[in-house]
């Protein structure tokens, strides 16, 4: 994906659906919806077709759909969830195995570019767009910048120049004055409060239904200086490298940055008009990340989606004469009359749906853990394929025993309140977060994120504090490529 810290998989703690479909609805219907002022002016669409921060993951296996009856097939939709009315449920006297073939559901997943924060805009959006078309979104996925920033000192570890550097609403969903009303997944980006998301390496709930898939690779801890609160987002060879590992059929992947490449497959001209500044990098074909590149034509998933460079872009990449189709979209930033808003209907199983550790990801990280980047030395693995099979049956064993959903929110810091008076922010500090602990006791695996680990390994060579922040096993993602007069924004 792009160069951008946060490496994971919706996988890392997947979202599991029973009975998904293989592949969604032809696309049909679609409406464009605009909402301006307070609702952040997103133009929300709905399209009924058919995932790091930047190298992240949302993986939803697929299950093999029955084929199905001449009389399923000639069923209506029926509505989202398989409610309602009759629509494509079996008449009387047929079979009950025809009945359950002919039920349709669908889940409404928006997707959301960069988020910058804007928690509330975006959520009224949504709610604006389920009343306009008496649909029920069922998730949010965000592909980064999501500035997840609890407090003032969250503020200043965040990539943002001093004079941008706002509050935004996200604090209100972590202290609990507000609660998220759609489940939300996201990936991170290269403006990120990349503190708290530290503590969330592996992943975790950075607020009550809010779930960060996370971080993967990085050596950078708090306190940051001016080099590592850059590449503290960076991607890394390692990160890739786990992701080539991945084998189970994947629904949707997420990355902050675009795949290289990735505009040929799309309306190019129309991209150059609308981002002048683009023109030199797609015809030089440097524009997005050839990590990125290497995955999509690696893991071929239906939907692969993207943010960074604030703008919409879709296209369509066929793998192969007869080969599977992925369809892109990148997504713009949280602003009026901006693309920053897309609804998918994707068939799901009946639910209920929840978010589990996935099998395959829990045995690539515990297998990867022996080589864990510790320090700027660049990561060397001479064999490309590792054999994960005996983790997988570990992993496999562990969560039978234990189960497979992760712990709850734990809240680690005060959170900001309006009310107080701003003081000068302290020297952030590593905090170990107890979702932290327990994934890595889950995997029977020591905790190597702060300054000393149970290898006896000392990490102050690789201090945050001092020193060159790029190596050689940097993939770096650029600022974003934006109009200068979106700078302000």
């Amino acid at each position: 994906m792009a160069p951008t810290a946060s490496m994971l998989f919706l996988s890392y703690h997947q979202l599991h659906r029973p009975a998904s479909a293989a592949e969604a609805a032809p696309a049909s219907r679609r409406k464009e919806a605009e909402e301006e002022g307070s609702n952040g002016g997103a133009a929300g669409g709905r399209v009924r077709v058919s995932l790091s921060s930047a190298l992240s993951l949302l993986a939803r296996r697929r299950e093999a759909a029955p084929t199905p009856t001449p009389q399923a097939a000639a069923a209506k939709e029926v509505t989202r969830r398989g409610g309602g009315g009759g629509d494509g449920v079996a008449g009387e006297g047929e079979p009950e195995e025809a009945a359950s073939l002919e039920r349709r559901f669908e889940e409404a997943i928006a997707v959301e570019g960069c988020m910058h924060g804007e928690l509330d805009k975006v959520y009224d959006t949504l709610r604006e767009l389920e009343k306009a078309e008496g649909v029920k979104i069922d998730l949010l996925l965000c592909c980064g910048d999501f500035q997840a920033v609890r407090n003032e000192n969250d503020l200043q570890c965040l990539n943002v120049k001093p004079r941008f550097r706002e509050m935004k609403s996200f604090w209100k969903y972590y202290s609990g004055q507000a609660v998220a009303p759609y489940p939300t997944i996201f990936i991170g980006g290269n403006h990120e409060a990349s503190n708290y998301l530290w503590e969330l390496y592996y992943g975790g709930w950075a607020a009550p239904n809010i779930y960060f898939l996370g971080f993967a690779g990085h050596y950078e801890r708090p306190p940051y200086n001016e080099n590592t609160i850059r590449s503290v987002y960076h991607v890394r060879h390692y990160d890739v490298l786990k992701l080539m590992h991945v084998k189970e059929p994947l629904d949707i992947f997420m990355s902050h940055d675009w795949p290289l490449g990735i505009t040929e497959y799309g309306n190019w001209q129309k991209l150059i008009r609308e981002k002048r500044f683009f023109e030199e990098e797609v015809n030089k074909r440097t524009l997005g990340s050839e990590p990125a590149a290497r995955l999509l034509n690696k893991l071929k998933p239906p939907y692969w989606f993207s943010a960074h460079l604030h703008c919409k872009f879709p296209a369509v990449i066929q793998h192969g004469e007869g080969g599977p189709t992925t369809k892109f979209l990148a997504l713009d930033k949280c602003l009026p009359r901006r693309g920053f808003l897309q609804v998918i209907d994707i068939p799901s199983g009946p639910g209920p749906h929840e978010i589990q550790y996935d099998e395959e990801w829990l045995a690539i990280t515990r297998k990867f853990n022996n080589v864990f980047p510790l320090t700027r030395m660049p990561f060397t693995m001479l064999d490309e394929q590792v054999d994960t099979q005996d983790d997988l049956q570990w992993v496999r064993n562990k969560l039978n025993a234990r189960g497979a959903k992760p712990i709850d929110f734990v809240q680690t810091a005060a959170s900001y309140d309006p009310s107080c008076q701003a003081s000068n922010p302290s020297i952030t500090v590593h905090c170990r977060n107890p979702q932290t602990e327990s994934f890595l006791q889950l995997l029977n695996l020591p905790y190597l994120l702060d300054s000393s680990n149970s290898y006896g390994v000392s990490r102050n060579e690789s201090s945050s504090q001092t020193g060159q922040a790029l190596d050689s096993d940097d993939i770096e993602l650029p600022d974003d490529e934006d109009d200068p007069a979106d700078d302000d924004d």
